[in-house]
């Protein structure tokens, strides 16, 4: 039997373009806070506006968040023993998290690893936008096994930032 093809999905943020129009997030961000209230479905204007942004052209000037995290997977790309890597965001930016899955399951991965950069308890990307959409994910993809690397151990977070602390004492 053949071993599983693995991959490994980072998530971040996602940050908005220097240049996007202002008045188009605070629509964004109003249609979002009302579908969140009602728990209704994106709507069309919600969608337009959505895809908009994420698809808006980036540069590492005008992205930088989006070249840190690029910077960050290239990183860690060697590190995967040959496991398939993505990269998805949670707003602002594409791919999202289900394309990039989609993407990472046509590419023959059937064991996806989720990881966030998000790395503290209590925000509502990591604790419940992305469990939500592997939940979905999980249903239209039975045979692919979904794991969402979460949470982090805080013991070995802060052992992480006080090894980086020392560098610059």
């Amino acid at each position: 039997m053949s071993e599983l093809k693995k991959a490994i999905l980072l998530v971040g943020h996602g940050g908005i373009p220097k240049g996007y129009p202002q008045d188009l997030i605070t629509k964004l961000k109003r249609l979002e806070a009302q579908r969140r209230a009602t728990g209704s479905p994106m709507s069309p204007e919600e969608l337009e506006l959505d895809t908009k942004v994420r698809t808006w052209p980036r540069t590492p000037e005008t992205d930088p968040y989006q070249a840190g995290l690029e910077a960050l997977g290239a990183e860690m790309k060697p590190m995967l023993n040959g496991a398939l890597f993505a990269l998805a965001y949670n707003e602002f930016c594409g791919p999202t998290l289900p394309e990039a899955v989609e993407d990472l399951i046509k590419q023959g991965a059937q064991s996806i690893t989720v990881v966030s950069t998000m790395f503290t308890p209590g925000g509502s990307h990591s604790e419940l936008e992305i469990p939500e959409e592997l939940e979905e994910l999980r249903k239209q993809h039975p045979g692919v096994t979904l794991n969402y690397a979460w949470p982090y151990n805080l013991t070995d977070v802060s052992k992480m930032l006080m090894e980086h602390i020392a560098r610059f004492s």
